[in-house]
């Protein structure tokens, strides 16, 4: 029986759940159809949130979800798709040790990694990011610059190097996750890195570090005495 929020007795309509109760009294559900604000024709927004929770199996597994897949839930379109996907991004952002790189001053590997373990946490692709240091080791930018395979990211030297000189960066450090967790560097991994810094003692843009992310820890070829460039 599909029960409309209209026809619940407003103190337990999740809304007013909330003002009285506060958001902590209320169940995954309600929260979630807060959220959703609507449901459709044939579902509340209750009874959506409840199907959507019952398809994924957990709360938690909602952050594994991209905008193709939440939109094949019958009932969420694009708008719902967007809002929802932007609430779990806030929330992994509040959650996150480091809330922002910009600007930060790099002194150590931990320091990137602490940022982007939390970045790259349930991804299940490669993703090869850059951070852009000016003649401090401030951080200019950081860059998604490529998205691959479970086991493999296409990188190209020349975006790298070409964002290196837009951004009039002085040195970088790469960045790339290993959705399988083991953060020991492929032979791949190693080519790549040589090549970098040997373009970049080229050109004058040092590649101090590259680190790879696994699920709790991280391989840094800096530290491993791999790079030989500039100390952090």
């Amino acid at each position: 029986m599909n029960v409309k929020i209209k026809d619940i007795p407003l103190i337990d309509r999740p809304r007013e759940r909330l003002k009285t109760f506060g958001a902590s009294s209320l169940s995954n559900e309600e929260l979630l159809a807060i959220i959703l604000k609507t449901g459709t024709k044939d579902a509340s927004a209750k009874m959506l949130a409840s199907k959507l929770l019952s398809e994924v199996g957990d709360i938690k597994n909602l952050v594994k979800l991209n905008f193709t897949e939440i939109t094949k839930f019958k009932g969420i379109g694009e708008a719902k798709a967007c809002e929802l996907l932007s609430i779990i991004e806030l929330s992994k952002r509040i959650n996150n040790e480091i809330t922002t790189i910009q600007n930060v001053k790099i002194t150590s590997t931990i320091k990137v990694y602490k940022y982007y373990k939390d970045k790259l946490k349930n991804k299940l692709q490669e993703h090869f990011y850059c951070l852009y240091l000016d003649s401090s080791k401030r951080v200019i930018e950081d860059k998604l610059l490529f998205k691959g395979t479970l086991n493999q990211s296409i990188v190209h030297p020349r975006e790298i190097f070409k964002e290196a000189y837009l951004l009039s960066a002085s040195s970088i450090i790469c960045v790339h996750n290993h959705p399988s967790g083991n953060i020991m560097p492929s032979n791949e991994d190693v080519l790549l890195t040589d090549k970098l810094v040997d373009i970049g003692n080229l050109l004058g843009i040092k590649v101090i570090d590259h680190v790879i992310v696994g699920n709790d820890n991280y391989y840094s070829f800096y530290e491993n005495n791999l790079i030989g460039g500039k100390k952090l």
